[in-house]
C-alpha cells in the first residue's frame, strides 16, 4: 500500500474521531505518522500540531454552526494552558524520541481508559478558578510536549470544572485544542524539524472531510458506542508503540 493511500486512510480516521468526539483523533495522528508514514518522533509531534489545528478548526466550525460552543468558558480554559503549551513545546525538541514514544503510549492508555468508561462525568456545582487554571495548564503542557490536542482530557474537565453541559463540551473542547496547539506550534518554530508536505496534504484533506462526517455521525450513533470503538483502537495503538520500543 502506498504512502499516499495510507495517509488518506489515517487522515479519515483522525477526522472522524475529532468530529464525532472532540477527542481521540489527535492522539492517533502521531503513531500514524511514525508507524505508517515513517516520520521520526520529533517530526511527527510537530506535524501533528499542524494537522490538529486545521482539523479541529474544521470541526469547531461545524459545532459552532449548531450553537454547541461555549466561547467564554473555552477561552478561559485555554488561556490557562497557553504559557505551559509554549514552554513544553520549546522543551520537547530536547526530549529523546524513545521517551516521547513511551510517554505517548502511556497517554494513549489513559485516553483509552477514559473512553471505555461508560460513566458520564456530572456537572460541577460551583466552578473553582484554581481547579480550572490547573486543568487548563495541564492540558497545555500535554499539547506542547506530545503534539496532541488533549480533547479526551478537555471534555471531562470542561464538564466537571467549568460546568459546561455535555451538549456543548465537545465543541468547546475543540476551541481549547486549537488555541493550545497554535501556541505549541509557534514555540517549535525555531527547531530544525522539516515538514514533508507530500504525505501531510492528503492526510489533512481526508482529516478535514472526516471531521465533517464525524459531526454528522455523532448525531446518529450514541457517544458511548463511539467512545468504546475509539478506546479499543487507542489501546491497540498503545500496545504497538510499547512493543516497538521494547524491540
Amino acid at each position: 500500500m502506498t504512502v499516499f493511500v495510507l495517509a488518506l486512510l489515517a487522515g479519515a480516521l483522525v477526522g472522524l474521531a475529532l468530529g464525532a468526539l472532540g477527542a481521540g483523533g489527535s492522539i492517533l495522528t502521531v503513531p500514524a505518522l511514525v508507524y505508517l508514514l515513517g516520520f521520526s518522533a520529533a517530526e511527527a509531534t510537530t506535524t501533528s500540531l499542524v494537522i490538529v489545528i486545521v482539523t479541529s478548526l474544521t470541526a469547531l466550525v461545524a459545532h459552532a454552526r449548531t450553537g454547541a460552543v461555549r466561547w467564554r468558558a473555552g477561552l478561559l480554559f485555554a488561556a490557562a494552558g497557553l504559557v505551559p503549551a509554549a514552554v513544553a513545546g520549546a522543551l520537547s525538541a530536547h526530549i529523546p524520541g524513545t521517551v516521547l514514544t513511551l510517554a505517548f503510549a502511556a497517554l494513549a492508555v489513559t485516553a483509552a481508559g477514559k473512553m471505555l468508561r461508560r460513566r458520564t462525568p456530572h456537572r460541577g456545582g460551583r466552578v473553582s478558578g484554581v481547579r480550572a487554571a490547573g486543568a487548563g495548564a495541564g492540558l497545555g503542557t500535554v499539547t506542547g510536549f506530545l503534539g496532541v490536542g488533549g480533547g479526551f482530557l478537555a471534555v471531562p474537565a470542561l464538564v466537571t470544572v467549568l460546568a459546561v453541559p455535555m451538549s456543548a463540551a465537545v465543541g468547546t473542547s475543540l476551541l481549547v485544542i486549537v488555541a493550545n496547539a497554535l501556541v505549541a506550534l509557534a514555540a517549535r518554530a525555531h527547531t530544525a524539524v522539516q515538514l514533508d508536505w507530500a504525505p501531510i496534504m492528503p492526510f489533512l484533506a481526508t482529516a478535514v472531510l472526516g471531521a465533517w462526517d464525524g459531526r454528522r455521525l455523532a448525531a446518529k450513533v450514541s457517544a458511548a458506542v463511539l467512545q468504546r470503538v475509539f478506546g479499543c483502537v487507542l489501546l491497540a495503538v498503545a500496545l504497538a508503540m510499547a512493543v516497538s520500543v521494547a524491540l
